[in-house]
């Protein structure tokens, strides 16, 4: 299975300790080298984390065609879509908004850090996903009432 990862799941999961989901899940990640850079650019959160074998660094070959994303996205939300589009990725993981939708336009398989817990709870690696989303949250990840209170009731833990 092929997944490409943007980097804020990375953070996200990695803020709270749970960076090993993505890898009991999908084994292999990869990434652009834009998100290595950003999640190297500072210690925090996924700076050590990005170093575990199971993530690959891997460089976009649609160069000239990355100013158009350029226009509605950062570097690392462009090249993790133009690397999931050109090694046609079974998954992209990425949560911000615009990126995701855009992503969804070009017919990838896209899915964000929500879906990550709740696939890591159906599959008996979590017990819950509220107690780690409240973590995140905690920890400075941002969702809306309406989302929080919206997917918790749809996946029953609210």
């Amino acid at each position: 299975m092929k997944v490409v990862s943007n980097s804020t799941p990375i953070i996200s999961l990695s803020t709270i300790g749970e960076i090993n989901i993505l890898h009991q899940l999908f084994g292999t990640i990869l990434i652009p080298q834009a998100v290595y850079y950003e999640l190297k650019s500072k210690k925090a959160p996924g700076y050590q984390e990005i170093d575990a074998a199971y993530f690959q660094v891997k460089t976009i070959e649609g160069t000239p065609y990355i100013g158009f994303l350029l226009n509605d996205l950062d570097r690392g939300e462009a090249e993790a879509i133009m690397l999931a589009k050109e090694i046609k990725a079974d998954t992209l993981i990425i949560d911000e908004r615009t990126a995701y939708r855009i992503a969804r336009a070009q017919d990838i398989n896209t899915i964000g850090t929500l879906t990550i817990l709740l696939m890591a709870k159906q599959q008996g690696l979590i017990e819950s996903v509220k107690p780690l989303l409240d973590a995140m949250i905690i920890q400075g990840r941002w969702y809306s009432h309406f989302v929080y209170n919206d997917f918790l009731k749809k996946i029953g833990e609210i």
